[in-house]
């Protein structure tokens, strides 16, 4: 059951990074959903804004959506400046990923996009 719940979930993420960009922006930067493991990461792509530092684009971590299997449910954490993910207060785990990509999209606290 938890691999159905997977790919139901990365299907939706995928849907969620492919419409947060504007198509005349998609050439510049660009939303991608990583899986590993019970875990999607949602990961913003630009393309190097100085070219001495050479044609790959870079990667920041936004937010990271965490499958228990044992219970179905979602989590959503975001990334410190150190590095390490944290659980985020709301919305609690859910069955709903939409609802935790609702909270990504709002950021109310700022912790996604700054």
């Amino acid at each position: 059951m938890a691999a159905d719940s997977m790919a139901a979930a990365l299907v939706v993420v995928e849907e969620f990074c492919e419409e947060r960009i504007p198509p005349d922006l998609r050439d510049r930067v660009r939303l991608e959903a990583r899986r590993r493991g019970n875990a999607i990461t949602i990961v913003e792509r630009r393309v190097p804004w100085n070219p001495d530092f050479g044609p790959d684009w870079t990667s920041s971590d936004v937010a990271q959506l965490r499958l228990d299997s044992l219970s179905e449910t979602w989590t959503l954490h975001w990334k410190r400046a150190d590095g390490r993910w944290y659980a985020s207060e709301e919305p609690p785990p859910t069955r709903d990923v939409a609802a935790l990509l609702a909270e990504i999209d709002t950021d109310r606290n700022g912790v996604f996009w700054g």
